[in-house]
């Protein structure tokens, strides 16, 4: 009985190292692929941080554009109020009218009218 023992006791040690060696396989292949995924979300952090960084130089380059829409804006309506306003060209227009340009001389027709 003792072979029998000895043969049995083989083949469970067999066994335990056959299932141990595919356990150190999958684990290998596991670690491997632990490490692909580390290696691509590291490469997509990067590209992500990149991006990130060109998003917020395009911010600033538009704030800056907004600003300085603004400090034109400003200086337009400032510019706008030194305008003329309606009631204002009405005046002149009634003092045109009254005062009639289209009836005045002009210096040559006043020198020819001087010279008959």
């Amino acid at each position: 009985m003792a072979i029998q023992e000895q043969t049995d006791l083989s083949s469970i040690i067999s066994d335990i190292m056959a299932r141990i060696r595919v356990l150190e396989s999958k684990y290998s292949l596991f670690g491997e692929r632990v490490l692909i995924i580390n290696k691509n979300m590291i490469n997509q952090y990067q590209k992500l941080t990149q991006e990130v960084k060109v998003v917020n130089q395009d911010i600033q380059t538009i704030k800056g554009d907004i600003e300085n829409i603004k400090e034109i804006l400003k200086k337009t309506v400032s510019e706008m109020e030194n305008f003329a306003r309606k009631e204002n060209l009405m005046v002149l227009e009634k003092y045109i009218n009254f005062w009639n340009p289209l009836n005045f001389v002009t210096q040559e027709e006043l020198k020819k009218i001087l010279k008959k």
